[in-house]
């Protein structure tokens, strides 16, 4: 979480994903499919736990370039990647960079990826390397003792940005357009102001989100309204709507967002200490984020990620450390398909779906 520190095989394996909840799967897995429907069903999907050798990471930053290749980060300055679908993990964390905690990464492909380490003053940096790892350089040092960085996100190879909690009364957008190699902060006159208390997430790299050439969407709680900032123009103006999710409270609001065009988005989080609920925990929009709609049966607890299923136009899944949860209508009804714990989700076109989380726990969706 952002101060407090608490805090993309579709076709017919997803098509079978909606079928088994359709059935009425029982909330404990996605294998646990009825009598009725085993037939149908045989091969049900499920997360399938890969081993990152890491038990002792949280891993909050994920970033799917494939079934096959995935990189991921977390605490104490850690970077892992697989290109064997996770049979296997290489640790190419950065040098000297164990008391850093790392909250979100954005891969390109299987070698060239910018990691984001979030705090105050100069624990917000930014690194970026082309050899898958084996070396890094770091590209950003926030030397504002006022900012904190929290996530990350590209339009393209080249262009992208990176939001800190609000300073002097607005949220603050750092700009690159050589694909993380030099970072710039933009005019702040475009930025509406925050709220007393606003601030963003850094539970799961997906805070901050793009879709298409130029639009982006940040994320906001711990203020009397969670709200949803959108850009059209690379984070030059920004607009804001308010949301239904709860908040009032700096541990409330929204904690992950995704973007399957610049119209249609999901928005999911909650309250994210343990011992509160979390009512009203989703909500979608279907206008780009001006409006936002509850979920009729929204997800039961607080989620911190949430990700389009690839070539759906109506399936998604959410995780947090409770569960997974799936909807099947575009976000207006969750339910819940897995109890692991997982931060943070992400699935690629060709098509596969990973998660990660707490105690070194990475999956792969598999049929």
């Amino acid at each position: 979480m952002r101060r407090s520190g608490s805090t993309r095989r579709v076709g017919r394996t997803f098509r079978t994903v909606a079928a088994v909840v359709a059935c009425g799967v029982a909330p404990a897995a996605l294998t646990a499919v009825p009598a009725h429907a085993r037939e149908p069903v045989r091969h049900a999907p499920h997360w399938e736990l890969k081993d990152s050798g890491t038990p002792e990471v949280r891993l909050r930053g994920l970033s799917a370039v494939s079934r096959n290749t995935a990189w991921v980060a977390g605490t104490a300055g850690t970077v892992l990647r697989t290109t064997d679908g996770g049979a296997s993990w290489r640790n190419v964390s950065p040098p000297g960079a164990a008391d850093l905690q790392f909250r979100d990464i954005e891969a390109f492909d299987a070698r060239r990826a910018v990691v984001l380490a979030i705090g105050e003053g100069e624990a917000s940096r930014v690194y970026r390397t082309d050899d898958g790892g084996a070396t890094w350089t770091e590209a950003f040092r926030n030397t504002d003792p006022r900012a904190f960085y929290d996530c990350l996100t590209f339009f393209d190879r080249r262009h992208g940005l990176a939001m800190s909690d609000p300073v002097d009364g607005r949220f603050r957008i750092l700009s690159t357009g050589d694909g993380g190699r030099t970072w710039k902060v933009l005019p702040g006159d475009g930025m509406p102001a925050a709220q007393e208390g606003e601030a963003g997430f850094a539970a799961s790299g997906q805070c901050l989100v793009a879709s298409g050439p130029k639009d982006v969407w940040l994320a906001t709680g711990g203020a009397a309204r969670a709200r949803v900032l959108h850009s059209a123009d690379r984070g030059l103006t920004w607009t804001a709507a308010d949301t239904p999710i709860p908040a009032g409270d700096p541990a409330r609001g929204v904690f992950g967002l995704a973007f399957r065009d610049r119209t249609h988005g999901l928005a999911v989080g909650g309250d994210y200490r343990p011992d509160q609920a979390s009512p009203q925990a989703a909500a979608r929009t279907g206008d780009g984020g001006a409006n936002w709609r509850s979920a009729v049966t929204p997800v039961p607890a607080y989620r911190s990620g949430v990700a389009w299923l690839p070539h759906s136009r109506s399936s998604a899944l959410a995780v947090g450390p409770t569960g997974t949860d799936l909807t099947t209508d575009g976000g207006r009804n969750w339910r819940t398909v897995d109890g692991g714990s997982y931060d943070t989700v992400d699935c690629t076109p060709d098509p596969g779906c990973w998660a990660a989380g707490e105690k070194g726990r990475i999956a792969r969706l598999e049929s």
